[in-house]
């Protein structure tokens, strides 16, 4: 049987301590800690003893099926880009566009602009190598650059279709003939989340000195003939344009109709398709087709990817257990009855958000949640109902930690230890959330 409602509060608050002080005070590895704190509030909570062995393997495994093979053929690019140079060219070419001095604010725009289609977890994947070889190039810290991808591309995540959580939230509000005023509000109010977290990821330049111990001396050194920007961009940019196309295709109004057309893009623009169509254009960079391309790089990157597989289904497992629990149903059917206007999404969606990790989930589960309670809010019209799809998206960007996949897919891909990761990229997600909810607080004083 399940335990009160405030027992799993304070186990929730527990197992994430546990994660923090198992990894950065007992320096023991994240995918144990992640284990063992799955089992640990799996226990706690008062889940049946054989239940809880079936979640962290469900857990570990719908993961891995999501994003598993895109986290393998990303990491397959991003080795092909450094060892042709193509990162360097890219890097190169980035610092002409917006110059030197600008590195951190070129990555939260190209984020903010890359995640209005992509996931932002295959997102930063791609976009990984490029970051890394831009803080090479201009001397800039690599966790500064990574927090300002990773919140540039969260901005726009949970507030702007086509993403699937926005659209998802905007149909179970009522707002499929609106999308374009959803669209519109939601670039307002992800423009003052990307900037909170460029100007947080600006502070930690001033704070944390660390250098990414997945850095590759080789990217600095390489010393052969570069490649053309063209056939450098190529591998980045086909998966975000095919999963674009497949995003826009998917929209309510159906733009590519349901027939044969809309089969093509919605299979070739699949994460896992685009990323495999990614690394055949990275073929054009292969210097020559032998064992050291074709066994020693492709070797290469799976032993990368390794670790970073099993940290993240780990986290998976985490997430699972927590989901298992109902905190986030709990509390958040419990708030429901409070009139908090504006708030009421914003606080029930962070709840979601924190409980079970996903964004999307919490966007789709909060929406459904208050969608009857519209009206008492006050907010039934058009407009209304759009910022209470912005307050649901600012509160499922609150916050990003271990049971959230994004997290271990940001620390992992830059180096990060589970602490450094917690003052910067869950805190930075804390600050968004904050910001936007401010926004979008501003935005109701002004249009209801």
């Amino acid at each position: 049987m399940m335990q009160p409602d405030y027992w799993l509060l304070i186990i929730l608050v527990l197992s994430i301590a546990m994660i923090v002080a198992g990894t950065s005070l007992f320096k023991i590895h994240p995918f144990l800690v992640l284990i063992a704190a799955s089992y640990f509030t799996g226990l706690s909570a008062g889940m049946p003893v054989g239940r809880i062995s079936e979640v962290i393997s469900s857990g570990f495994g719908s993961l891995m099926a999501g994003i598993g093979l895109v986290i393998v053929f990303g990491t397959l690019i991003g080795t092909v880009l450094e060892k042709s140079g193509a990162a360097i060219q890219l890097a190169e070419w980035v610092i002409r566009i917006i110059g030197p001095r600008y590195p951190a604010l070129a990555m939260s725009i190209i984020g903010y602009i890359v995640s209005i289609p992509v996931f932002c977890d295959s997102a930063f994947i791609i976009l990984t190598t490029l970051k890394k070889n831009l803080a090479l190039k201009t001397g800039k810290s690599p966790i500064v650059l990574s927090i300002a991808l990773a919140t540039g591309l969260y901005a726009t995540h949970t507030f702007v279709p086509p993403t699937p959580g926005p659209i998802a939230a905007a149909g179970n509000l009522g707002l499929n003939d609106h999308l374009g005023t959803v669209i519109g509000f939601g670039l307002v109010v992800g423009l003052t989340a990307m900037l909170a977290g460029y100007f947080w990821s600006l502070r930690q330049s001033r704070q944390i000195e660390q250098v990414m111990h997945q850095e590759s001396e080789s990217s600095s050194t390489y010393i052969g003939k570069l490649p053309s920007t063209f056939k450098a961009i190529l591998p980045i940019l086909i998966p975000i344009v095919l999963i674009a196309i497949r995003s826009f295709g998917s929209m309510p109004f159906k733009p590519f109709g349901e027939g044969y057309l809309y089969s093509i893009f919605d299979f070739v623009g699949s994460p896992l398709n685009a990323l495999v169509a990614g690394f055949l254009f990275s073929l054009l960079l292969f210097p020559k087709f032998d064992k050291d391309t074709l066994s020693g790089w492709v070797g290469e990157s799976i032993v990368l990817a390794a670790p970073i597989l099993l940290i993240t289904g780990a986290g998976g497992s985490f997430g699972a257990i927590l989901k298992e629990t109902r905190i986030g149903d709990i509390l958040g059917e419990a708030l429901a009855q409070y009139e908090l206007g504006i708030f009421l999404p914003f606080i029930i969606a962070a709840i979601f958000k924190s409980a079970q990790g996903s964004s999307t989930v919490s966007l789709v589960a909060t929406s459904a949640l208050i969608a009857p309670l519209l009206p008492s809010l006050g907010l039934d019209s058009v407009t209304g109902a759009t910022l209470a799809v912005m307050a649901t998206g600012a509160g499922a960007m609150t916050v990003s930690h271990a049971n959230d996949s994004y997290f271990w897919v940001v620390t992992q891909f830059s180096g990060m230890d589970v602490s450094t990761g917690y003052k910067t990229h869950t805190m930075a997600t804390l600050i968004q959330g904050i910001t936007a909810m401010i926004t979008v607080c501003i935005l109701s004083i002004i249009f209801i």
